[in-house]
């Protein structure tokens, strides 16, 4: 495992930081958080989406770009990358929220950007469901997200399922998080490390109940 560059995926709520610096800290690897906080735009588009849509897509593209261009390359103090988003994921958000002619031009822009940037040597999508991911976005209390319909929500776990089932750019391992807690279960996240440990190719799913399945 060391030196790769590893991506943690999932919808908003699902646990994606929390297990990015659980993993980065065992892996002694560099760790690219992100901050969605830091847009601008944000709180207007959950009040707005329409309105807003295409501001918020926007800073949320060149962020992104900007921030792995800079934070993915290799150095000597770490044994790897561990992020808690990636890049492509970006497009699920612009397919959901942006008109067609906001889209045709997001499309102009974003395959640039994507081209000259290192693709994750494994991702990490963590899967829940729309009532699970409602709970744990209550539980943690930030104001903007507060704004969000549970409808919405319920339309970004199918948008998540829908890419990643078709996603095969990097070896995938999908895990149901609906009865994990990496952060107060230890042997939860022991096992995920053992996956994240032993998978490099083709795609396996991990769930609590079972033993992990793998497909090409």
């Amino acid at each position: 495992m060391p030196g790769r560059y590893i991506a943690v995926e999932g919808v908003i709520g699902v646990g994606k930081t929390s297990l990015a610096k659980l993993l980065a800290e065992r892996l002694h690897a560099k760790l690219i958080l992100e901050e969605p906080e830091g847009n601008p735009f944000l709180a207007d588009f959950y009040k707005d989406p329409r309105r807003y849509a295409f501001q918020t897509q926007m800073f949320f593209l060149v962020n992104r770009y900007q921030e792995l261009k800079q934070k993915t390359q290799p150095d000597l103090f770490h044994e790897g990358i561990v992020s808690d988003y990636m890049f492509q994921k970006d497009r699920i958000f612009a397919n959901l929220n942006l008109s067609d002619r906001e889209l045709h031009l997001y499309d102009q822009i974003a395959p640039l950007l994507e081209r000259d940037l290192a693709p994750p040597d494994l991702v990490v999508y963590l899967q829940a469901g729309a009532d699970v991911l409602l709970e744990r976005i209550h539980q943690r209390g930030r104001a903007y997200e507060r704004l969000m319909e549970p409808k919405y929500i319920g339309t970004l776990v199918e948008a998540y399922n829908y890419f990643f089932f078709h996603f095969r750019e990097a070896p995938l391992l999908v895990v149901n998080t609906n009865e994990m807690n990496f952060v107060h279960r230890r042997q939860d996240l022991e096992d995920l490390i053992a996956r994240v440990d032993t998978h490099q190719d083709g795609i396996a799913y991990v769930s609590p109940s079972a033993k992990a399945e793998e497909r090409s």
